[in-house]
């Protein structure tokens, strides 16, 4: 998916629950004075809202867009949904449409974390997936076919999808105090990014974000399930959460 509204090559759809879907994880003992029981703590991830490119569909990594005035609006609309919210910790890619999208949320305060940053395309950076099959002359998914080094050119190396789950496998253990001690955990992000932690906090393959659609301007949030980690929701739209 490039970091656009749609997702041809995803599943798991709008505004799902899935408190059936846990694997791997930490086990759902309680701590006195916490927040919340400690097994009870969320990982709440927000995709920003929409960049001119997003909405193209175009493949967008290390190019620093900002919010269109509809990603504006997007972010707003979370931001009166579960801005409101005391979270243990803020993070958000170092993007400025990550970061604006978590400043206009209106939680405070924003720390910058490099390992949230998109999947890095390569050479396939500002390209659209049907562009890139017609470079090619064949199917192409970036989960399972990868991206080509745009070094070269210009450009910069890419990123296979192991080095990306490294990534995320260290936001991970960066938030999992903060869960630990009962306290929610706010991270903005994009959509390959965020896929990728889902398919980690699941214990999937580096692949496994395959399965999962993320549009701009949603919220989904990662948990506890009998002491198992768990998908609590998954790509909502801020009218359809309720009051966190």
């Amino acid at each position: 998916m490039p970091d656009g509204p749609e997702d041809p090559d995803g599943a798991a759809g709008h505004g799902r629950t899935a408190e059936s879907a846990d694997a791997g994880g930490q086990d759902g003992t309680t701590e006195a004075g916490a927040t919340r029981a400690r097994g009870d703590a969320r990982l709440v991830l927000l995709r920003h809202g929409e960049t001119e490119w997003s909405r193209s569909g175009r493949h967008t990594s290390t190019t620093d867009l900002p919010l269109t005035p509809a990603g504006e609006r997007q972010a707003r609309r979370v931001g009166a949904a579960i801005g409101g919210h005391d979270y243990g910790l803020v993070l958000a890619s170092p993007r400025q449409r990550a970061r604006r999208t978590a400043e206009l949320v209106g939680a405070s305060p924003i720390d910058t974390e490099p390992d949230l940053a998109e999947w890095d395309y390569g050479a396939y950076e500002g390209l659209t997936s049907e562009q890139i099959r017609e470079r090619l002359g064949t199917d192409w998914n970036l989960w399972l076919d990868g991206v080509a080094d745009g070094s070269r050119s210009g450009g910069t190396p890419g990123e296979t999808a192991d080095e990306v789950r490294g990534r995320v496998d260290r936001v991970i253990a960066r938030v999992a105090p903060e869960l630990d001690a009962g306290r929610d955990v706010l991270a903005v992000a994009h959509g390959h990014v965020l896929r990728a932690l889902v398919a980690a906090w699941l214990d999937l393959p580096s692949t496994g974000g395959i399965g999962f659609t993320l549009s701009t301007g949603t919220v989904s949030e990662l948990g506890f399930e009998h002491g198992r980690r768990a998908v609590l929701r998954w790509n909502c739209p801020p009218e359809n959460l309720p009051e966190m």
